[in-house]
Parts: C-alpha cells; structure tokens; sequence
C-alpha cells in the first residue's frame, strides 16, 4: 500500500477538500452523470448534497495518504433530516449544479426515500476514493462501521462495490433502475451488530 492512510474527521477546515476528493472519486460514476451532465459542477454537487441534505455533525470522514487527500465518507446517522429552511437556503447551489436535470434530483431523492428502512438505521449517503485497490474504501467503512450500533444502510451506484460492501455485512435488497434509461442503483442493508 506504500504509506500509511490515516482517517480525519472532516470539519470545517478540510470539508471543501472533501468536495474536491469525491468529485474525483465519482468522476466516471454513472448516477452521477445522470444527475449531472458537466464534471466541473460536480464539487459544487457534493457541497449542496453536505450542506443542504446530509451534513451531520461529527459524522463524515477524510482519507488521507501522507498529505494528500485521498478518500472520503458521509454518514447520516438515524433520524438525521436537515430543517427546511437550511435546504431552502441552498436552493441557489441547487440550481447552479442540477440545471436542466433539477427534475432528476426530485425524482432520484424520492426514489431513494421509498427504498430506504423504515427503523432508525445509519444512512452511508457517500463514499470514494480517487485510487480503486488501496484499501481506502475499506479503511472508510472499517473505522466507522466498527463503532456504530444499529442498522446501516447504503446505494451503490456501481455493481463492482457490491463485494466491498457485501465484506462488511451488506446485502443487497433490490434492484433499480432509475427512470429516463438511467443506470441501475443497488440498495444494501447491514443488520444492527
């Protein structure tokens, strides 16, 4: 693996270079470039994603190999729902980002409420890596999944995560394919430990 990967929670201080790292990571991503057609937007995505629907406190984690950020995670943890009026806040970014394609964000965010648990679970909203074979996404779930108790819960956009996931206890409920001829989103679920 070379140097040692060491985890940082992400606060204020880092959180921008955890846009940057994502957006690298999800480059190639296919709901992605569903939901967004140009890259350049995509650090301006995952900055509304934190800011306007995910974005708990003390609940996201940065990847680093020697000084390079490297990978990174947000978790959402049960009961997490953000106010109205810091969702209503960021409707500029909203637009700026989804343009033309706003109506695939409300689709896909209603699709995604429908399939998530019902119980309180910890929700994994995301998670990259910009090298694929480091052991970064391992070293992601591994340090947060080892202190979580209760149910955890996740979509892949990708069919090649699935045995990532499926180590750590995942298994995958369903099967969507997203509307419009968009790509397929694998839903898994973790029983609590």
């Amino acid at each position: 693996m070379g140097s040692e990967l060491r985890i940082v929670p992400i606060d204020d201080g880092n959180r921008e270079e955890s846009y940057r790292v994502l957006a690298r990571a999800f480059a190639d991503d296919p709901v992605i470039r569903w939901l967004v057609s140009d890259p350049a937007r995509d650090v301006g995505m995952f900055r509304f994603l934190d800011r306007a629907t995910h974005g708990a406190p003390d609940s996201a984690d940065l990847v680093f190999d020697a000084n390079r950020a490297v990978g990174a995670a947000y978790w959402d943890p049960p009961g997490h729902k953000q106010s109205a009026w810091t969702m209503f806040r960021e409707f500029p970014l909203l637009f700026n980002v989804f343009r033309t394609r706003l109506r695939r964000a409300g689709e896909l965010e209603q699709i995604f409420g429908k399939l998530r648990p019902k119980e309180p679970h910890w929700y994994l909203s995301t998670i990259g890596a910009v090298e694929s074979g480091r052991g970064i996404g391992t070293s992601l779930l591994r340090h947060r999944l080892d202190t979580l108790t209760g149910p955890a819960y996740l979509e892949s956009s990708k069919r090649e995560n699935l045995p990532l996931y499926e180590r750590f206890g995942f298994e995958v409920t369903d099967v969507v394919t997203l509307p419009g001829g968009g790509p397929q989103v694998w839903p898994m679920y973790r029983r609590a430990r």
